[in-house]
């Protein structure tokens, strides 16, 4: 190692395959200090920690899982030029840490092979060594380092055991080298070589029993979708239900805050603090409860060995759509909520499918979407029984959320054949062992996600919510003396730029039956889509629990009624298909690391809903 090292902190990269337990040394050796950012013009994230070892600093950043330096994946081509420091602002690593499973050495002594070819100065450290002796193998540390001609240790990092080699041969990195002789190159004969290698360092393992014995029921034919579908379902509902009492807490403490400043700050400064900054804060800390529990389960299935095996048995009905298994994971999420199902999409490993079920995404029916669906099928839908517990308001709902499912894969399958370039990939996952993680791993999985969307998509949220409070709050208009507040809050709203903008756009969607209150109220879901009801009672000088019964008797000055048949059936199908949720277009800007996606994202569903829409105030006018 050379000694102009000394002047800079010591750059060191952890290697490894997916599932080999290189993410638990990172965080055994560098605590909860790690800083996550995007590698420089991709999407690939990376996760970096400073410590110091015996006085001398040190970086150790964390590579994402790889199975070889010949790259078939975003994140396998982010390791390949990161290992030779072909990535601009990114420095190469001094020495190389390569984490293998030492349960399936052979495997993964094909990536040693390929990381010695580079001339690095590297360790291996085995993980799972426990796994290895209650399966009635051995290892024989010494042996292999004198076979690979670098240091090896062996621990079991989720429970700390053998970290302490790692820092004797972290505090000695000076001593390490890169091996004299390197694997040969010729394929047979490297293959030759991994197989004598692992031979002579290591003993035959027993079968895994407890692993054949659960495969044998969660990927059987029939059962295995029994309880694919269980636990799906399962997932979905904890995200939804779990996730609403915290929800209701945050929003009555902002409800709180928002009428304490509203009470003791004067006029249009009350306004801004209560509605756009605290209004704000509560459209970001909004999401937070669905988000860390969406990572939480993620984190816990992923670490116990189902999500490889979810994924799998999805990966056949997916592929159809030029999706993969873990988009179904993502997509299923987004019923609860856009946000975490976007976020979700970063266990997809091929750029494509990624970017394509991050697309898909937004179609899938939102929990925020919920209140619009429930207050027009409740004041328009008759509740008539069809057939015993069947009424026709649950099958409309049923039937909007198949809607948007459906119309999710269809859509994904158009971007990704024809808007990405590119082949597919082929869906390549590991099934490890069924392994029961720590409560610190599964915990730190979540403050990941919850902490990654609060610095990447909350700035943006509070922002475009002072911009929608301007353009509801200004310019001010005057009032009667005797209106009442409903009625204020609706000639000021029809006075503002939102409520000029509202019938300015009235020629676009007359076509649709959309009047300005409708136009504002769509407007003003931008924000988020469940604000379309509490924006369409200013609009109509209504409360939101008599909206219901105010929209079936509003009426034009014609005396025709704004919300007829044909319009509500318009306004429900635009609702399926347009992207109106600011939080879900910044989340999509942040996770694809562009502009050119979230856009076209906005337009295409847009033009999709229109078209959708009119469709529907047709033919259901036509009908009555």
């Amino acid at each position: 190692m050379s000694t102009a090292l000394a002047t800079r902190p010591t750059q060191v990269a952890l290697v490894g395959s997916p599932n080999a337990g290189k993410t638990s040394l990172f965080n055994a050796l560098t605590g909860i200090r790690a800083k996550t950012a995007n590698y420089p013009g991709v999407t690939v994230s990376r996760r970096e920690a400073p410590i110091e070892v015996d006085g001398r600093p040190m970086v150790i950043a964390d590579l994402p899982g790889t199975y070889g330096l010949e790259p078939i994946s975003p994140d396998e081509a982010v390791v390949a030029d990161a290992l030779r420091g072909r990535i601009d602002g990114i420095d190469a690593p001094d020495a190389l840490i390569v984490v293998a499973d030492a349960t399936s050495l052979e495997r993964s002594l094909f990536l040693v092979a390929e990381v010695l070819d580079l001339g690095m100065p590297t360790c291996l450290v085995l993980t799972m060594i426990d796994e290895v002796a209650t399966r009635g193998g051995h290892v024989d540390t010494d042996h292999l380092a004198a076979a690979l001609g670098i240091p090896v240790v062996g621990i079991v990092g989720h429970r700390g055991i053998g970290l302490d080699q790692v820092h004797r041969l972290l505090a000695d990195i000076d001593a390490w080298s890169a091996p004299v002789i390197g694997p040969p190159a010729e394929p047979e004969a490297r293959a030759a070589w991994v197989d004598s290698v692992a031979r002579s360092a290591a003993g035959p393992l027993r079968p895994d029993e407890r692993t054949r014995r659960v495969d044998a029921v969660l990927l059987h034919k029939v059962w295995g979708v029994v309880v694919f579908v269980v636990v799906m379902l399962v997932f979905f509902q904890a995200i939804f239900t779990l996730a609403a009492p915290v929800v209701d807490l945050l929003g009555n403490w902002v409800t709180s805050a928002s009428e304490f400043a509203r009470s003791h700050l004067p006029g249009l400064l009350g306004g801004f603090v209560a509605d756009a900054v605290i209004g704000g804060v509560g459209a970001v800390i909004a999401f937070i409860p669905q988000i860390a529990i969406l990572f939480f389960i993620l984190g816990l299935l992923e670490r116990v060995g189902y999500l490889a095996r979810a994924a799998l048995l999805a990966d056949r009905l997916m592929g159809r759509f030029g999706l993969e298994g873990r988009s179904f994971v993502s997509m299923l999420s987004s019923f609860a909520c856009a946000v975490p199902g976007i976020m979700s999409t970063r266990g997809i490993p091929n750029e494509r499918q990624r970017i394509a079920t991050m697309m898909a995404a937004p179609l899938m029916t939102c929990s925020a979407r919920l209140p619009v669906f429930t207050l027009l099928i409740g004041a328009f839908v008759p509740n008539r029984s069809v057939l015993g517990p069947l009424h026709t308001q649950g099958l409309v709902l049923f039937g909007l959320y198949a809607l948007g499912a459906v119309s999710g894969l269809a859509y994904a399958a158009v971007v990704s054949r024809f808007a990405l370039a590119g082949p597919t990939a082929p869906f390549l996952m590991e099934l490890p062992p069924y392994r029961w993680p720590t409560a610190k791993a599964v915990a730190l999985h979540m403050w990941e996600g919850v902490w990654s969307f609060l610095r990447k998509a909350g700035t943006i949220i509070l922002a475009a919510t002072v911009v929608l409070w301007a353009m509801t709050t200004l310019p001010r208009a005057t009032h009667d003396v005797g209106a009442t507040p409903e009625q204020r809050a609706a000639h000021q709203i029809e006075q503002s730029a939102a409520g000029r903008l509202g019938k300015a756009v009235e020629p676009v969607f007359a076509p649709l039956g959309f009047d300005w209150r409708t136009n504002v109220a769509v407007i003003g879901s931008l924000a988020a889509r469940e604000v379309f009801v509490s924006t369409l009672a200013v609009t109509t000088a209504s409360d939101e629990r008599a909206l219901p019964e105010r929209l079936q008797t509003l009426r034009h000055a014609d005396g025709r009624p704004v919300y007829d048949a044909p319009t509500v059936a318009a306004l429900l199908v635009f609702f399926v298909y347009a992207l109106q949720c600011l939080s879900t277009v910044a989340v999509l800007h942040r996770e694809s690391n562009s502009w050119k996606w979230p856009a076209l994202a906005m337009g295409s569903m847009f033009a999709l809903a229109y078209g959708a829409a009119l469709v529907a105030h047709t033919i259901v006018g036509a009908i009555t």
